[in-house]
């Protein structure tokens, strides 16, 4: 089985559902210390996705540019 690697949209539009849950009726105390962490380590993997898509941004200009 292959798992579909997410794009950034999709792992944004995830993050806003996990924080979403800390407000909603959904809420579980005990399992919100979990859904913290990993929601945190959600936010760090689209930065660094934001990071790549940056850089890669910049060594196409570079090459139109020559």
């Amino acid at each position: 089985m292959t798992t579909k690697k997410k794009n950034v949209s999709e792992k944004i539009a995830e993050l806003k559902a996990g924080t979403d849950w800390f407000y909603s009726d959904d809420f579980v105390l005990d399992e919100a210390s979990q859904k913290y962490r990993d929601l945190m380590n959600l936010a760090k993997e689209i930065e660094r996705d934001l990071v790549e898509m940056k850089n890669e941004i910049k060594i196409i200009d570079e090459d139109f540019s020559k």
